[in-house]
């Protein structure tokens, strides 16, 4: 059964940081590229990264460009998502996708002091 589930998700200081990640459970996504969505209240989903299979290759999106790295451990079969020097344009519920295979229910991420 194909299955991945976000944690990591919760309050951020502006400025501060918080690491996402995403459990492939049902073992079944290593063989694919995953990406990080997010979508913000209000607003269309957004790609903000992806990476490859093997993991050697990433893209990140415009809007977090160098702030938040995307990455993954095939051990732990995990995909993560570090994200540095949060704004006040970061909040959203942050989804983990195998493209064509499953997307995870997401994980809420807000900005406040």
């Amino acid at each position: 059964q194909v299955q991945l589930v976000e944690s990591g998700g919760g309050r951020v200081q502006p400025g501060g940081s918080r690491t996402l990640a995403c459990v492939d459970a049902g073992f079944t996504c290593s063989s694919s590229a995953l990406n990080w969505y997010r979508q913000a209240s209000g607003k269309e989903r957004e790609l903000v990264a992806a990476i490859t299979t093997r993991g050697d290759n990433t893209t990140d999106a415009d809007s977090v460009k160098g702030r938040c790295p995307i990455s993954r451990d095939h051990g732990k079969s995990t995909l993560y998502l570090q994200m540095n020097r949060l704004t006040s344009e970061d909040p959203a519920v942050y989804y983990c996708a195998a493209p064509r295979l499953a997307r995870g229910q997401g994980t809420q991420v807000t900005v406040s002091s």
